[in-house]
């Protein structure tokens, strides 16, 4: 699979959580201001970068027309979501966990999962997205480059849990792709990383609404 403009700025949002992790003082990007750690983010949809920001600087660059749009804070926990092993097996993802989201400037969903090497973009079955929507009217609602279904489907594998369907702010995708990259060694992740994961979903269905 190539990897185009998109996907290194995607490494790039990766970078960005894993050196922030490290650091104890973060910065907004547009203004250079100091901000918490759970601080907002804009985005670019045109080429799928993260900004941090201030939230000054989310209020006014958020409304000007065309190049950023302010990342929502919301999560939601979708505890009644309809999806078939077959149907996952029709989207053509080669792991048990993704994410989707609709790009504007491509004019459709869009695939990824995460993996060691960063966010992976897969070819997404439109004809099996579509009977998705159909059974979940929900994901219609979702807000265009900003929020995201995010698919956890590796405890079903293991046959530990249910599977987890999220409607989460997009940064919250990248933040988990840069966890994993992180903390990913050898063939199968190691410990460390399945218990990282394992934290990251705890801590969203925490913060959660359910649905």
């Amino acid at each position: 699979m190539q990897f185009s403009q998109r996907n290194n700025n995607a490494f790039t949002n990766l970078r960005r959580f894993i050196r922030q992790s490290r650091e104890n003082v973060e910065h907004c990007e547009l203004c250079s201001a100091l901000v918490s750690h759970e601080h907002q983010h804009l985005i670019e949809p045109a080429n799928r970068k993260l900004v941090c920001a201030c939230d000054a600087c989310v209020i006014l660059f958020s409304n000007q027309e065309g190049r950023y749009k302010r990342v929502p804070r919301s999560i939601r926990y979708l505890k009644n979501f309809q999806l078939t092993d077959a149907q996952w097996e029709c989207l053509l993802i080669p792991i048990n966990m993704a994410f989707f989201f609709y790009s504007s400037p491509v004019g459709k969903t869009v695939a990824l999962y995460p993996s060691p090497a960063g966010p992976t973009e897969s070819s997404l079955s439109l004809e099996s997205w579509e009977e998705i929507l159909e059974t979940n009217p929900i994901l219609k609602k979702m807000e265009a480059d900003t929020e995201s279904l995010l698919v956890n489907r590796v405890g079903k594998e293991r046959r530990q849990k249910e599977a987890e369907y999220y409607i989460v702010p997009i940064d919250k995708c990248y933040e988990l792709t840069g966890l994993i990259r992180a903390h990913w060694r050898g063939l199968a992740g190691g410990t460390e990383v399945w218990e990282q994961i394992d934290r990251f979903f705890a801590g969203l269905k925490e913060r959660a609404t359910f649905l």
